[in-house]
């Protein structure tokens, strides 16, 4: 999988520690439920593995995920959302999500509305602050 296959890189002004505190804060300022916060590098280290600074969000909305959920039960398959967030080999600091309406195709047999589209503009809103100024 690579970027335009749904998947959406923003580039962080920020550096990793920070666009991570950034992107705890925001998901909470929206009223987002963070269900886990994981640290990959640190995972992959308790095996004695090496790996960049990579940390994993998967969060929600409750109210607003069970409603789609109803509507199209399937998409509980990608639901929770999620935002990665690492540090590039360039040293560069990237976020990452996955379009829900790029995945609207696959669902539309089940009903899936512009729901996704709505969800879509709002997370990208919530990059947009997490990785500016």
């Amino acid at each position: 999988m690579k970027e335009g296959d749904g998947i959406i890189v923003r580039t962080s002004v920020h550096g990793f520690a920070d666009t991570v505190e950034a992107t705890r804060t925001m998901l909470r300022q929206v009223g987002q439920t963070i269900f886990a916060e994981i640290d990959q590098a640190a995972a992959a280290r308790s095996v004695g593995l090496p790996l960049r600074p990579t940390t994993l969000f998967i969060f929600g909305n409750p109210q607003v995920g069970t409603a789609v959920m109803q509507a199209v039960p399937l998409f509980a398959l990608e639901l929770p959302l999620k935002i990665l967030v690492w540090r590039d080999d360039d040293g560069s600091t990237k976020v990452a999500y996955r379009s829900l309406a790029a995945l609207r195709d696959a669902y539309a047999a089940n009903g899936l509305t512009d729901r996704a589209e709505q969800i879509d503009r709002a997370i990208a809103t919530l990059i947009e602050k997490i990785v500016t100024p």
